[in-house]
């Protein structure tokens, strides 16, 4: 009796314990199973970062990319006036030559492209230079030529002798996000191989710095990476070490770096120096059309429903949005799959194509996308590529920009003057060697990249006007094609 007094507790105890275990888990496997979701819904999980994003050691990237950023310096020339002393003489015959024009430099920065010294830079840089000095980073000195210029996207691209470079390459900068690090490499204020971190912050910004130009393109990446006068023209690279932009501006009221700068997408930089490379002049394509950003009042005005896209107001007879059959009132949203929401992203896209390629262009019409093939014309609204070079040769002549003392001398504040002249057209046309070229269809002539814009947007023939060292000024009309 004892020992079941002993014994039949424990036998409970057991019992109870096995019970309680039992329950326990048939409740927890219920519960799992009623709150896992089913097999086929899909789990989200956070991003998984890759290393080039994630990292905020920015030590490689650097390393791999501050060989191939230059130090570009230039010097030009440039007249010193005098004034009278009195107002009304300064108004009526304005300052006056009093020394010799002195030199003056510049400089910026560069990257180098290939391994036998092509460097890209900013037009900018080297718009005046009369001399081009390139200043590697472990202080090898070369003189740099001039290889080609586009204006309208403020590039230019050089040349030093020099072969086994470092080198960056291109990456894509459709591929960068916003929010993405970046570095700015380049020579601020002198101070060489300056290295800056920062964020993409905005994409296809357009700043109007290149507003004065007829064609100029700009959509801009913009970053907080500090970036400052000298800075021009080097680069901005992602973690990976590719270069995804050339940096060109800053917004600032002091001149100085106050939180913004604006960068040359790599995409168009790529192509403008593969054009000048393999044609000498950069092959434009143009759509045809006259656009504008699709605000909520113009949408609520066309009954547009969708206010995404670019707004088409006019289209150029004949050209090459006329010829696919787009007209005006339509909204374009993409090019080749790429959705464009603003003028500067429609260019963008716009620019990286040549003449006669074929895109895909999206319209919204009536709140309904139409699919429409465009074959892109030049800017003479042809299908040809353009070769400014080859029609610089037929004019059969060698340009040099005017001095100061020759406008001051002549009363004229720019041009090109014939300092050498040959069988050609110039010559069949009856002009003499000397001859400043100040405007060619109506539109100044300051420097050979303005010569080589009118001639390839012109058809048949254009008129010359200018002046000759004596001070006579004199017309000519002369064939182009």
């Amino acid at each position: 009796m004892k020992a079941n007094r002993i014994f039949m507790p424990i036998v409970y105890a057991t019992l109870g314990g096995l019970i309680a275990l039992g329950i326990s888990h048939k409740f927890l496997a219920n519960n799992f199973v009623n709150n896992a979701e089913p097999a086929a819904t899909p789990i989200r999980v956070a991003n998984t970062f890759k290393p080039d994003s994630a990292s905020t050691d920015f030590t490689w990237a650097a390393e791999q990319t501050v060989d191939a950023v230059v130090h570009v310096t230039t010097e030009f020339s440039q007249q010193q006036n005098y004034s009278f002393g009195d107002p009304l003489f300064d108004f009526f015959f304005g300052p006056r030559d009093m020394m010799p024009s002195q030199k003056v430099q510049s400089s910026g920065s560069g990257v180098i492209l290939t391994h036998d010294g092509f460097i890209v830079t900013n037009y900018h840089v080297v718009e005046k230079a009369d001399e081009i000095t390139v200043v590697l980073n472990d202080k090898r000195k070369f003189t740099a030529k001039l290889v080609g210029s586009d204006p309208n996207t403020d590039i230019a691209l050089l040349k030093i002798d020099a072969t086994d470079l470092p080198f960056i390459s291109f990456g894509n900068s459709d591929n960068i996000r916003i929010g993405e690090w970046v570095l700015a490499i380049g020579n601020p204020f002198n101070l060489t191989s300056t290295v800056t971190a920062g964020i993409v912050s905005a994409k296809a910004r357009n700043i109007n710095i290149l507003n004065g130009r007829e064609f100029a393109i700009e959509s801009f990446i913009q970053t907080d990476a500090a970036v400052n006068p000298g800075n021009s023209g080097g680069a901005l690279v992602n973690l990976k070490g590719e270069l995804i932009g050339i940096n060109t501006a800053i917004a600032s009221h002091t001149g100085s770096f106050t939180g913004y700068a604006f960068a040359i997408p790599s995409n168009i930089v790529k192509k403008v120096v593969t054009d000048i490379i393999e044609y000498g002049e950069v092959q434009r394509a143009i759509l045809g059309v006259k656009i504008q950003e699709l605000t909520a009042d113009l949408a609520k005005e066309n009954g547009i429903k969708e206010i995404k896209g670019v707004y088409v107001y006019d289209v150029e007879k004949d050209g090459a949005a006329d010829a696919a059959g787009i007209k005006p009132g339509d909204v374009i949203v993409s090019i080749n799959g790429f959705e464009v929401n603003s003028t500067a992203q429609l260019q963008e896209q716009i620019s990286r194509y040549r003449p006669n390629q074929q895109i895909d262009v999206i319209v919204n019409r009536n709140n309904s996308r139409n699919p429409f093939k465009v074959t892109l014309r030049n800017l003479k609204g042809g299908l040809d590529l353009v070769k400014t070079n080859d029609i610089l040769s037929s004019l059969g002549a060698e340009f040099k920009e005017v001095t100061d003392k020759q406008k001051s001398d002549l009363g004229i504040r720019y041009g090109l003057q014939i300092v050498d002249i040959r069988d050609g057209k110039l010559k069949e046309g009856g002009i003499k060697k000397g001859f400043i070229i100040t405007r060619m269809n109506r539109t100044p002539i300051r420097n050979i990249d303005d010569l080589k814009r009118v001639l390839s947007i012109s058809s048949g023939g254009v008129l010359i006007e200018g002046v000759y060292p004596n001070g006579v000024v004199a017309y000519y009309a002369i064939g182009v094609n």
